[in-house]
């Protein structure tokens, strides 16, 4: 394995900047940034031939390029990275030179004009797999890994807040517009266009990523050693300094929650920083569970809306027990946390375990251990503010589920796991076990079932074939499209398989060129327009690295007639189209 680190500058701006600057003066006036810009790159080597197998990164910025208005299945901007660092690495996929034509567009539309629909075909459960791009049986298993730090706080969409009625600047307080937290909106750096802001964002960090990668060349060597432990964080004692004794609170979440962020408004009129509940919500809240007393006490200056910690049916709504663990691999040590930090309490935390290490470690331990934080690990109990951002109760304050002594909790529990690993001893005993929930879980989406094709059609068969522009062929960045008739996609998810493919003509071989694991193939259902049956879309953005030549739709499916029967397996296939 080898190790290296660089600063990103430009894929994440702090969402919650006034919150910030609750913390010391002192402490703000070390960093250069309201955010941490480091990402730290794991590389992993195959110990036999040598050869590189994968990488980890670390890099603090929200999953949150892509709206709450999409409804598209996306794996947003860390899944972006990821898919671009794959491909760069394995040179496969949508890399411009597998696929060759010489001939001229006349040819190619010639040829493309005689190939029509297939119309729906029968298929088997798995021959969606073999049209996949990256395929699993013997194509490279390398992974490329984009992780979460302390990511709390932080937010891709580095133009910044708007308000989108009249384009100012928002609130910097509460991230609102004349007290409307909803028309304030951060902007990402393809604005207008989420998935232009999703790409550019993992473009950065996969760049960033490549550029460590291929500098790597300080092998890790030492110890390989962990410690884990399950905590219940309701009730933790906590010494501060000079002695002081506080507690940890059951679970309970603010109106600052309620009110959303920049990256995904609430509702109802909330904001963030709210520090008083109205009497209708109170009464809501109360109808639910009414907090205890001893609850509205702990969990101060945060005003209870829910009292999560309190509520139990038809199971808890929030969790309790929570694991937290350290991993060390020579002189990295990655600290796994069940919830998101914010920059300044990541900082904290990092720096508090380094010092316990090194102040424990005999010499084992220096001032080059590398201390990561991997955010959202093992579970997930929301956020970790500063006791100091939490007095304004902006969302991830009031996100912080076990009162304003969470972090400080953290720091005191991380410390005594690194003692021991810097004292090499064990952990006795490893903590409550957390309640297994998975054969209680309530499922509100019901199984969709008897769907059916038209009279006369069958699934796989062409709503709306791809219809030909005017010059006879589609350039680079036009978007051919065509609607095929087809069942609800959750029959089966086609999981290694896919449900879209742009097909290329390679002599008298149609190749997989795109699949839905690309960024510029589009596959959307939904029910037609004025009856109830079934329709995919699959849209293509041509890109600028496609190769002229001849290309078609190809959609796969499944369906079940009557509940319980036999699940059915289908694909069609579109006219052909020529691409210039």
């Amino acid at each position: 394995m080898f190790f290296f680190v660089g600063d990103l500058d430009n894929a994440g701006v702090n969402r919650s900047p006034s919150a910030y600057l609750f913390n010391p003066r002192d402490e703000r006036a070390r960093y250069p940034r309201d955010v941490d810009t480091l990402m730290t790159l794991l590389k992993f080597v195959d110990g036999t031939s040598q050869e590189s197998i994968g990488s980890f990164t670390w890099f603090a910025t929200h999953g949150t390029s892509m709206s709450k208005d999409n409804t598209l299945v996306s794996g947003d901007n860390k899944g972006a990275a990821a898919r671009f660092f794959e491909d760069w690495f394995t040179s496969t996929g949508t890399n411009s030179t597998t696929f060759n034509t010489q001939d001229d567009i006349g040819v190619l539309i010639n040829k493309a004009s005689a190939i029509k629909a297939t119309g729906g075909q029968p298929c088997g459960q798995k021959s969606s797999q073999g049209f996949k791009v990256r395929k699993n049986d013997g194509g490279s298993r390398f992974v490329g890994a984009f992780c979460q730090s302390n990511v709390g706080d932080v937010s891709p969409n580095v133009l910044g807040a708007f308000c989108i009625d009249t384009g100012l600047p928002c609130d910097f307080n509460h991230s609102s517009c004349n007290g409307n937290d909803q028309l304030c909106i951060g902007r990402g750096p393809g604005y207008p266009d989420e998935i232009k802001s999703t790409k550019i964002i993992g473009e950065r960090q996969f760049q960033k990523a490549v550029e460590l990668f291929t500098s790597a060349k300080e092998q890790l060597t030492g110890k390989i050693d962990y410690r884990h432990v399950y905590l219940n964080f309701t009730n933790i004692k906590v010494t501060l300094a000079g002695n002081k004794t506080v507690k940890t609170c059951p679970a309970a979440l603010g109106p600052g929650f309620a009110a959303g962020t920049t990256d995904g408004p609430g509702a109802f009129g909330f904001q963030q920083g709210d520090t008083k509940i109205n009497e209708f919500w109170k009464r809501v809240r109360d109808f639910l569970k009414k907090p205890s007393d001893y609850q509205v006490d702990c969990q101060k200056p945060k005003p209870v809306l829910l009292s999560t910690g309190e509520m139990f049916f038809p199971y808890a709504w929030a969790p309790a027990i929570v694991p937290i663990q350290i991993l060390r691999i020579g002189k990295l040590v990655m600290l796994s946390v069940p919830g998101e930090f914010t920059t300044m309490s990541g900082r904290r935390l990092r720096e508090s375990v380094k010092q316990t290490l090194i102040t424990n470690g005999n010499g084992e331990f220096d001032n080059d251990t590398h201390v990561v934080i991997a955010g959202l690990t093992n579970t997930y109990s929301q956020y970790i503010a500063t006791p100091e951002e939490y007095k304004q109760q902006r969302y991830e304050g009031a996100s912080t589920l076990y009162g304003p002594h969470t972090l400080s909790a953290y720091i005191q529990e991380f410390n005594t796991l690194a003692e021991s690993m810097a004292k090499g001893r064990k952990i006795v005993p490893k903590g409550p076990s957390p309640p297994d929930l998975s054969s209680v879980q309530l499922k509100l989406l019901p199984d969709p079932s008897g769907d059916s094709p038209p009279p006369g059609v069958k699934f796989g068969d062409m709503k709306h074939d791809v219809s030909i522009p005017k010059s006879g062929s589609f350039q680079k960045g036009d978007k051919p499209s065509a609607v095929f008739w087809s069942p609800n996609p959750r029959y089966d998810l086609l999981t290694e398989g896919t449900y879209a493919v742009v097909e290329m003509l390679q002599g008298k071989k149609w190749i997989p060129a795109y699949d839905d694991d690309d960024f510029s193939l589009f596959f959307k259902w939904n029910v037609d327009n004025g009856s109830s049956y079934g329709l995919a879309s699959l849209e293509w953005e041509v890109p600028d690295s496609a190769s002229n030549g001849v290309y078609r739709f190809r959609h796969f499916g499944s369906s079940k007639k009557p509940i319980g029967s036999t699940t059915e397996y289908f694909t069609g296939v579109s006219s052909a189209f020529a691409v210039s």
